[in-house]
């Protein structure tokens, strides 16, 4: 793992609680964003716990030594997606390599702080009405990876995000990505990316989006790139893009998102979402103005309309 060897594991849980302590009087929007405003207390907290019992923390225990006194970025993720102790408890029973590897991702955290501050100051002089409300990196119960909103902030579970197998990154460009890629959500129109029951042609442009935009930022999307996807995709776009097609205006989106696992891939609506999105930047004269089309996107058969996606399409 990228600089575990400089730092230890506590050294960097110990550095980054005392640059993150400031969280809570930190506002909801930075108008210069650093990357300082990733807190990690619920990971310290947790381990915390974790050592003292052994690795077997109970439900009880997690319930209300770990989830009760924990951040508000924690106590959102718990009632938006159900993370309770005893499903944190169920999850590390059954899956108890993923909480006992996803310590040593933490040594990682010092580094990664330092290129989110570099790219979100990027992020804000592409879009400088952006919002940047700071990270949570918490410990979950294998589920989501990763999610973000203007309203609810960025909330990152450790376990899930170390476990992933199949992206072939380091820990570090792993965090960096996947950070960027929240925050691209982050400035998503809440009227497009808050719908209950979105088309697939409405969550594909969303993810991919967020894609596009984290390329924009890093020179690289956080996941449609990957070995895996590349080698399911390459010589099969228009085949899979004409299904697609047929799909777009569906809302069963089981077959094209929410499907990868920790060992295979999944989420072809996010490669073709960022497809079209790339086809719209490609064809826009002004750039800027484009990203913050991608950004703003409110009807998405119109902004289809006007990318210049076609199934197969060939992007520079």
């Amino acid at each position: 793992m990228k600089h575990a060897s400089i730092l230890t594991v506590t050294g960097a849980l110990m550095l980054l609680v005392t640059l993150g302590h400031t969280m809570s009087a930190v506002a909801k929007t930075a108008a210069a964003p650093t990357g300082r405003e990733i807190q990690i207390e619920d990971v310290s907290r947790f381990y915390n716990l974790y050592d003292a019992t052994g690795g077997h923390p109970t439900a009880d225990q997690l319930q209300h030594e770990y989830l009760d006194p924990g951040s508000d970025g924690l106590h959102i993720l718990a009632k938006v997606h159900n993370v309770t102790g005893a499903r944190i408890a169920d999850n590390i029973a059954k899956h108890p390599e993923i909480y006992s590897g996803a310590r040593q991702c933490m040594a990682a955290l010092p580094r990664v702080r330092q290129r989110v501050g570099v790219a979100l100051r990027k992020l804000a002089r592409l879009y400088p009405q952006g919002n940047f409300p700071p990270v949570t990196i918490v410990m979950g119960r294998g589920k989501p990876v990763a999610v973000g909103s203007a309203a609810t902030g960025i909330q990152i579970s450790t376990e899930m995000l170390c476990a992933v197998k199949w992206d072939n990154l380091d820990v570090e460009e792993r965090f960096v990505r996947i950070i960027v890629h929240e925050y691209i959500h982050v400035q998503q129109f809440p009227a497009l990316d808050d719908d209950e029951h979105p088309t697939l042609l409405e969550r594909s442009l969303i993810e991919g989006g967020a894609e596009f935009g984290t390329e924009l930022i890093l020179g690289q999307p956080a996941e449609v790139t990957s070995p895996p996807l590349r080698a399911a995709t390459l010589g099969h776009e228009k085949e899979i893009e004409s299904d697609f097609a047929a799909e777009e205006d569906g809302t069963d989106l089981s077959k094209w998102l929410d499907n990868s696992t920790l060992e295979k891939p999944g989420d072809l609506g996010y490669w073709v979402g960022y497809r079209i999105v790339k086809s719209y930047y490609q064809h826009a004269a002004d750039k800027r103005q484009a990203l913050r089309d991608i950004i703003e996107i409110t009807v998405p058969k119109a902004f289809l309309a006007k990318s210049g996606w076609y199934p197969g399409i060939v992007l520079q």
